[in-house]
């Protein structure tokens, strides 16, 4: 079930948007609790004003780098640093900025993604070791690639840890905890899945096709305490080359409708899907076309989180800046606009070795069924020069991928109390009390590979 926050949609106060955009959040705090307690003020307006707290709490903890702090991480990580050149980086929008009360301040991990996104300063970095291991990590990807295409498929079966470990002095001993952990979806490219082991027992043990997959505890708080679960899964993933002369003159039409906040067809969105796709009609060149502009005009960098943006692809489309999630979102946004089925899909890139966030995208055209798209895998073999493999991801995905959500914006099971951290995607987890939800500092997570093998 869509979780609705359509409310983002409407207007700000204009005294309230000017007060965030200029960072001045203690003052827009006692500006929209007035409002609140104002009889005259709409229910409807309420909800978007409440909204607008979270997003301001958020922003500082995202954004805590002064420009001198900066300066000095970037003088530490990159040999010769110039002052002159983080001012080049800002205005080109390669370092993401806010003003935090009234200064700038910077995103917390700007050195990373100068260093991820940027050859030019990644050849200057003063840990060679990290750059050296990246280009070995491409190299084990393509070489998975390579089999993937000579035996028209790749099955890989993983054994994976999560964990959750709660920290806080917020908190109340055995005050009761309700968490969820996420789990794999057994659908699309994921043939079977099981839960091995908890810590704990749990509460519920979501269906195997539910869109956010979650097991759920219900546990007394014990400061240090840890939550985890096993699981095991099998993904079979094929290789498809799809020819556009194949392509179906009778297409569907499910998932192509608009989902508020985000998956929604402004007039911009309209404008620029007319410009991306010009006059093809084949749906299959149409989707090539968007991921040719995504990949090839848009650049990566990490992003705040997803809660403080009210409208995710317009956010990218404009300033053609973001992280995956940020690309597959416009990626689905955009083909729906033009017609074409898309949806949602994310979890974990699983290597042999480690685990870290991922989203995609998946579209539909028949008479192949459902395809993948990703955007940010290919952005990064375009700006490497890799053509074989940017052309890899439009249509295919390599098996090693945990997916933990097919679809945006999705409810867990059973459903939360409050606002998520992330109420658009989950990959880490949630916890929240009877009273509250628990912020970012009061617990951690982890992901660990127990075992990989490949499967002939």
């Amino acid at each position: 079930m869509l979780i609705d926050l359509s409310y983002l949609r409407y207007p700000l106060p204009p005294d309230v948007q000017r007060l965030f955009e200029a960072g001045d959040f203690s003052r827009m705090e006692r500006v929209i609790a007035a409002r609140l307690a104002d009889p005259r003020t709409p229910e409807t307006l309420k909800k978007r004003l409440t909204f607008q707290l979270a997003i301001a709490r958020e922003i500082p903890v995202a954004y805590p780098l002064t420009r001198s702090a900066l300066l000095a991480q970037l003088q530490a990580a990159v040999r010769d640093f110039l002052p002159e050149e983080l001012e080049a980086l800002r205005d080109d929008g390669t370092l993401d900025w806010r003003y935090v009360e009234g200064e700038v301040h910077f995103k917390d991990n700007c050195v990373n993604n100068l260093l991820k996104t940027r050859p030019e300063f990644a050849s200057r970095a003063v840990n060679q070791a990290a750059v050296a291991a990246s280009l070995a990590e491409s190299a084990e990807l393509d070489g998975m690639i390579t089999r993937m295409k000579r035996k028209g498929h790749a099955r890989t079966r993983f054994v994976v840890r999560e964990t959750m470990t709660v920290e806080s002095t917020r908190l109340l001993p055995s005050e009761t905890l309700h968490i969820h952990l996420p789990l794999p979806v057994v659908s699309a490219q994921v043939i079977s899945a099981q839960l091995l082991s908890t810590s704990h027992t749990p509460n519920c043990i979501a269906d195997a096709q539910e869109p956010h997959r979650t097991v759920y505890f219900e546990l007394p708080y014990q400061p240090g305490m840890t939550v985890s679960a096993e699981f095991a899964y099998e993904i079979d993933a094929p290789y498809i080359q799809a020819d556009p002369a194949a392509v179906s003159n009778i297409q569907p039409d499910f998932e192509t409708g608009e989902e508020a906040p985000h998956i929604v067809f402004t007039p911009y969105i309209r404008a620029l899907t007319r410009e991306i796709v010009g006059t093809e009609r084949n749906p299959l060149l149409k989707a090539h076309r968007i991921y040719d502009f995504i990949t090839t005009q848009a650049v990566y960098r990490f992003m705040p989180p997803y809660l403080t943006v009210t409208n995710i692809p317009e956010y990218f489309l404009t300033g053609l800046r973001g992280d995956c999630g940020v690309q597959a979102l416009a990626f689905i946004t955009l083909c729906r606009c033009a017609g074409i089925p898309a949806k949602w899909q994310a979890g974990l890139y699983t290597t042999p070795r480690s685990a870290g966030n991922h989203d995609w995208a998946m579209f539909y055209i028949a008479p192949y069924g459902w395809l993948y798209a990703d955007c940010s895998f290919g952005g990064s073999a375009f700006r490497a020069g890799n053509e074989e493999r940017r052309n890899f991801y439009f249509g295919n995905l390599e098996p090693w991928r945990l997916p933990l959500c097919v679809g945006f914006q999705q409810t867990f099971t059973p459903p939360r109390r409050f606002l998520r951290r992330d109420p658009y995607d989950n990959q880490n987890g949630e916890i929240e009390t009877l009273n509250r939800r628990l912020d970012h500092n009061e617990y951690d997570t982890d992901c660990q590979i127990v075992s990989y093998e490949e499967i002939e």
